[in-house]
């Protein structure tokens, strides 16, 4: 059987850098007539070859002069929650200088690596017939120096490759199915917290999920912490203090490729805005979250954790327009 990963693969790694018409070639050739691109707030969902050449691809390109795209995960494998069939899902950076805005965002005239988690279902033809993409602009706005919150809690950092450097396409590792088995159980536990210490049963220790030494790569607006005590301390306390009803898990793709899993929802989350957040005081809002979280694992344990939250349309439900804010 071929390898359903590489022809999408090629297609993501070409179609920025073709002429107007190759580019229209490879749309018709590679992607089917009727599909949708869920991206990023605010250009939220696309209908058609036409409305993601005009939409997504062309503002990309010209914002980020000469831009490449560069990969650093990139792996395939069915997907076990509706609709199912065969997926593809990447972390990767957009390359370029960024010279005109994109998306609303103002350019810095300087080099960017715009990180970017993205899921593909793939037909039995290996065209792709649906997409979800975050763009992380809430860190392209800090790049650009026009960062509208709060300092990270964590280290803000380029979303590095996979500490093995096999995270392309992997070939002869480990079960993708055990691997996702691990990821889902931690997934499963994760729910339930301790209100005051924000621990979850099963999470570290010699039979914890966690490696002791695991890195959690988080999103602009968090930033990234090493070990649990540092997710804890840079992210979950301040997290679950905000919103301590949140429910996850409501994905539509789960899957497992060697040591590496990816698992996503638009959205994600729910979960009421009950404590301050990233400077936002409580408002009391229902809100809902579009969540990707990519992971590499070894001998039983989680060691990466590589996430993409839609922050910009989470704090549009909260009632700021960060979009507008950073262009002040």
């Amino acid at each position: 059987m071929s390898d359903f990963r590489r022809s999408p693969h090629t297609f993501l790694n070409t179609v920025l850098n073709a002429s107007t018409e190759e580019t229209r070639v490879l749309l018709s050739s590679h992607l089917t007539k009727d599909v949708t691109f869920d991206i990023v707030h605010p250009v939220n969902r696309l209908e058609g070859r036409s409305a993601v050449l005009e939409n997504f691809l062309e503002p990309l390109k010209k914002a980020l002069s000469h831009v490449r795209r560069r990969d650093e995960i990139f792996i395939g494998g069915p997907n076990r929650r509706a609709p199912g069939g065969h997926w593809v899902a990447s972390v990767c950076h957009y390359v370029g200088n960024f010279e005109a805005p994109l998306f609303g965002v103002r350019p810095s005239d300087h080099l960017v690596f715009l990180r970017s988690g993205e899921f593909y279902r793939i037909e039995p033809d290996g065209r792709i017939s649906e997409a979800k993409i975050i763009i992380d602009l809430l860190d392209l706005m800090r790049q650009a120096n026009r960062f509208p919150l709060p300092g990270m809690l964590g280290t803000e950092m380029l979303f590095p490759s996979p500490a093995t450097h096999d995270g392309v396409l992997p070939i002869g590792l480990a079960d993708g199915e055990r691997t996702l088995d691990l990821c889902e159980a931690m997934l499963g536990d994760l729910k339930a917290f301790d209100p005051e210490t924000f621990t979850s049963k099963g999470q570290t220790g010699d039979d914890g999920y966690w490696h002791d030494d695991m890195l959690w790569y988080g999103p602009g607006g968090i930033g990234s912490n090493y070990r649990w005590s540092g997710f804890e301390k840079d992210h979950r306390a301040s997290f679950l203090t905000a919103f301590p009803d949140r429910i996850g898990g409501n994905h539509y793709c789960r899957i497992g490729d060697g040591n590496f899993a990816a698992v996503s929802g638009w959205p994600s989350m729910t979960m009421t805005h009950q404590g301050d957040y990233l400077g936002v005081p409580a408002t009391g809002k229902p809100l809902t979250l579009r969540v990707m979280d990519f992971y590499r694992c070894a001998n039983n344990k989680i060691m990466e954790n590589w996430v993409l939250l839609d922050y910009l349309d989470l704090f549009r439900q909260m009632g700021r327009d960060l979009i507008s804010e950073q262009a002040e």
